[in-house]
């Protein structure tokens, strides 16, 4: 692959010093970025160069918990109660769903975030070879697990382990590194102690982290301390879940004693703002959670819960949201937000090393927002602008690995087309 030069851009790099640099420039080669800094000099060093005209460059966003294939139920059963809306409504239609669904559900959310700027996601489902196929041939990074739910005859739990654990061993590192593969137990309420322990006990032998849900709602909490004696948090302690690296979503209703468990065992969160308020589960202690060391990233949940998978939103939201519960317009700043949708979220996912920030020798995951628009005027912050005014819809081009996967606006690997009709097609099929 040729060198290659984007220059004369404004590049939010979110490394360790926060630094933005104006007329600036991103240079890389093969899959590696290997400049980053002022607009050179001369810019013929390089075999391909593009001028930005002052657009902004910034790392990929990294999206920490979702369930693609439930794109297909957008819409389908909103303003519900969490248990209501999964019990009544999600679970049995789910339940018609077939390798197909699977396909075109997967297809069409990642077709959304690589055209909202998410270059990392976090998916948790099932059929997921389907997933991770989707995942390779778009050309977008994904964190991989399959997701169990512990209901069913002890020979069904054992098949869904050993098909969970077969894909976690298979595909990890698949597609040129861009997958990565977890364990996942659905949720404390949904697996028995045993089951998540086998789940550990399995995470320990293939050498990959754990995801789960936890403590999304009031209900939840005070059933499994009534079912348990203890919080999901001090219960899943308890059984060794975080005696591996673990990532957990939602972590909405926490005791000052969780958080420190949390910050303790270095447990990194996925907080998911608006499917928690839709949902009306509540809003995470993510203030405590920050003072204590807590690695917060942010992820938008499926496009049934959200409705949609645009991660600008929830880094508004977290920016927004925060201050007024706290009462304090410095609670969460605008470089805080993006942090978490950036190397936080990477490091969330143990990808720190990898994404996340613009920086010599990262991969060159990266995505230009085009910035020729009134709401990007006068041009005082960039950071303030993205954050505040904003929006996956402003994406032109997308980068993962050095590899163009969006042209302005144009996808270099999918077929929108095809997608919007199967997706279309098989959500007609399963209302039916």
């Amino acid at each position: 692959m040729a060198r290659k030069l984007l220059y004369n851009g404004t590049i939010i790099t979110c490394n360790a010093e926060n630094e933005v640099i104006d007329s600036g420039a991103i240079g890389f080669e093969d899959e590696k970025i290997v400049y980053v800094g002022k607009t050179p000099d001369d810019v013929s060093l390089y075999e391909e160069t593009i001028d930005l005209k002052g657009d902004i460059v910034l790392p990929g966003l990294v999206n920490t918990h979702g369930h693609t294939p439930m794109s297909l139920l957008r819409g389908y059963a909103d303003d519900l109660h969490l248990q209501t809306w999964l019990e009544d409504k999600i679970w049995p239609l789910e339940a018609k769903y077939t390798p197909e669904h699977v396909k075109w559900g997967a297809n069409l959310s990642i077709l959304e975030m690589i055209r909202t700027g998410t270059t990392t996601f976090v998916d948790m489902y099932d059929y997921m070879d389907i997933v991770g196929k989707a995942v390779d041939e778009a050309g977008i990074r994904g964190v991989l697990c399959r997701g169990v739910i512990g209901f069913g005859s002890e020979e069904l739990l054992q098949s869904k382990l050993k098909e969970a654990a077969e894909f976690a061993k298979n595909w990890n590192n698949a597609a040129n590194g861009r997958i990565t593969t977890m364990l996942s137990p659905h949720s404390p309420y949904t697996c028995s102690p045993e089951y998540i322990s086998q789940i550990i006990d399995k995470s320990v032998e293939l050498n990959v982290p754990l995801h789960t849900h936890m403590s999304e709602t009031k209900y939840e909490v005070d059933k499994n301390i009534e079912d348990f004696g203890a919080t999901p948090v001090a219960h899943l302690d308890s059984l060794g879940f975080f005696d591996r690296p673990a990532l957990v979503a939602h972590a909405v209703h926490l005791s000052d004693a969780d958080i420190e468990i949390l910050a303790r065992k270095n447990v990194s969160v996925s907080h998911n703002i608006i499917s928690n308020l839709k949902l009306g589960s509540g809003i995470a202690p993510v203030g405590k959670m920050l003072a204590h060391g807590v690695t917060v990233s942010l992820g938008t949940d499926s496009v049934a819960s959200n409705n949609n998978l645009d991660l600008f939103e929830e880094i508004k939201s977290v920016a927004t949201i925060h201050k007024g519960i706290a009462q304090d317009a410095t609670a969460i700043s605008a470089e805080q937000a993006l942090r978490m949708a950036t190397i936080d979220g990477a490091a969330a996912v143990w990808l720190g090393d990898k994404t996340g920030s613009l920086e010599v020798g990262k991969d060159a995951d990266f995505i230009v927002v085009e910035t020729n628009q009134s709401f990007y005027y006068p041009r005082h912050n960039p950071v303030s602008h993205l954050v505040y005014s904003g929006s996956g819809r402003d994406v032109r081009d997308v980068y993962v690995q050095g590899k163009q996967i969006l042209d302005n606006r144009q996808f270099k690997t999918i077929d929108e087309e095809k997608i919007l009709f199967e997706a279309n097609r098989l959500s007609r099929m399963l209302a039916e």
